[in-house]
């Protein structure tokens, strides 16, 4: 498995950690934005990256890998190719986070949910939320950065292979915005009105 340092590394390599004054999928504002696709361009340093959060749960019979689209849906791919299973992805329809594309979770299938980067884990649990509702059996959580420092409560497992807390504020409070000096971006894959 990658030790921290590794993590860390790689994505310094890739030019994950960005400043400036972001919106976040939460809705949330900061003064750093991880922008993972910037790894995830590198089939190398994604295999490497995935291989060591695929390890925690190689010997936990996993029948299929659950992701939220779109940030997970190449974490959970490669993940899943590394453990040998079926790999789906769930997306918003309407602003509901649902199976679509003929996907299916049979009950009693064995699930691990995967995902890029938590902040809220708002997502994740939609997609712990639709994985329940089919009757899939969840074996844990799998995400490469968990930006809650560990305060993310899934009720099942989490695994991350980097755990940090990297300060937000509501928009109300926000201190870049009280400023006013530099405008608020929205860098993710979802349209959210800051």
């Amino acid at each position: 498995m990658l030790t921290r340092e590794e993590v860390i590394s790689i994505f310094e390599e890739a030019g994950v950690l960005q400043t400036g004054h972001f919106i976040l999928t939460s809705g949330r504002h900061s003064k750093q934005y991880m922008q993972m696709a910037q790894v995830l361009q590198y089939a190398n340093l994604t295999e490497k990256l995935c291989k060591s959060l695929a390890e925690p749960f190689k010997n936990e019979k996993i029948d299929l890998v659950v992701s939220p689209a779109v940030g997970g849906i190449i974490v959970g791919y490669e993940v899943s190719r590394i453990l040998g299973v079926k790999n789906i992805f769930c997306e918003r329809e309407n602003g509901v986070m649902t199976l679509r594309r003929g996907f299916k979770i049979e009950p009693g299938q064995r699930v691990l949910v995967v995902e890029d980067v938590v902040t809220t884990g708002g997502s994740v649990k939609e997609v712990i939320s639709v994985v329940e509702q089919a009757g899939g059996e969840i074996v844990g959580i799998g995400v490469l950065v968990d930006r809650s420092n560990g305060k993310v409560n899934f009720g099942y497992p989490l695994q991350s292979l980097l755990s940090l807390e990297i300060e937000s504020y509501e928009k109300e409070i926000c201190p870049l915005c009280n400023e006013g000096k530099v405008p608020a971006v929205k860098p993710g894959s979802r349209n959210l009105k800051g």
